[in-house]
């Protein structure tokens, strides 16, 4: 689901947080040289390095800016409880990044990526075009406010996406494999963008990311999620919880892209009942509604430039 800033987008987006910038020790802990030793999974090939397991950022109830009023506190005092709780009911372990292979549907997913990347390659001509995440989701201009973060999405709440979706069937299709998938976007980073720490608000759904377009130099382009510093691979599954807080850097002169997903966390039952009861709850919220209005008006403008040209 799409979550900026404690809101959620009820289809599946990324968290946007609203809490300033990283504390004196954040920006420490990510200029100093990495400690861990480089670990690569079997499943993925995704490389990520681990920083300090005792470093405050490894837990999901860390924020950059302690809160100020009663109320604030008391109120993620109870989200903390909820979100501890929903973890401890997930099936899965509950991890800040996962291994690939958790969710075997993710191999089938990877099995299209070619099909997806000509697609994208296709859309990439007219990326000038395309939105920018914040021109979509308001809430996301905490953490963008340029033209640099593209999106073209496939599928939110709220948002009627079959024009863009028309334009990728391959792509479209391998998303039929994602159980209880929420939202789906090309998620299109320009060089040099970097996007701050941040955390996502509701841990009910996962994050996932497909490398479509990874720049050469990958070791500069990267994403720390709490402790752990991921690089994306061509065709392979990042796979991760966004409450964590996380960061994102391009520093190269290449395009980043990745498909952009967000699915419900499998969860026991009962459970799985009240977590699909929430998101179905969001997608109804106005800010919502106003994102899927904005989609709609730059999907008519995007769609008559295209017969014109």
């Amino acid at each position: 689901m799409f979550f900026a800033g404690g809101r959620g987008l009820g289809s599946g987006y990324s968290g946007a947080s609203s809490e300033g910038p990283p504390g004196p020790n954040v920006q420490v802990l990510l200029h100093e040289p990495m400690s861990g030793p480089v670990v690569s999974s079997s499943e993925s090939d995704i490389e990520f390095e681990k920083i300090d397991l005792d470093h405050p950022l490894a837990s999901r109830s860390y924020r950059l800016k302690p809160p100020r009023h009663i109320g604030v506190r008391l109120g993620r005092a109870l989200a903390d409880r909820v979100e501890s709780f929903i973890g401890r009911q997930s099936i899965h372990p509950d991890v800040a990044v996962y291994d690939a292979g958790t969710f075997p549907w993710a191999e089938r997913v990877e099995r299209n990526w070619r099909g997806i990347r000509e697609e994208l390659d296709v859309l990439m001509t007219r990326r000038e075009s395309m939105p920018s995440f914040h021109e979509i989701l308001a809430e996301a201009g905490t953490i963008t406010t340029d033209n640099q973060w593209k999106t073209f999405f496939l599928l939110a709440p709220g948002m009627d996406c079959r024009k863009n979706q028309a334009q990728c069937p391959q792509t479209v299709r391998a998303l039929k494999e994602i159980p209880n998938i929420q939202t789906a976007f090309f998620s299109i980073l320009s060089p040099h963008k970097h996007i701050p720490a941040h955390r996502g608000a509701f841990n009910g759904v996962l994050r996932y990311h497909l490398g479509l377009m990874v720049p050469e130099a990958k070791e500069k382009c990267r994403i720390r999620i709490g402790t752990q510093i991921c690089h994306w691979e061509e065709g392979k599954s990042l796979i991760f919880d966004d409450t964590y807080n996380h960061e994102v850097w391009n520093e190269t002169d290449q395009y980043r892209v990745v498909l952009f997903v967000d699915f419900v966390r499998p969860m026991r039952p009962p459970h799985d009942r009240w977590v699909n009861g929430l998101l179905r709850l969001a997608a109804r919220t106005p800010w919502l509604r106003e994102a899927g209005g904005r989609q709609q008006a730059w999907e008519k403008k995007f769609y008559q430039a295209g017969k014109g040209s």
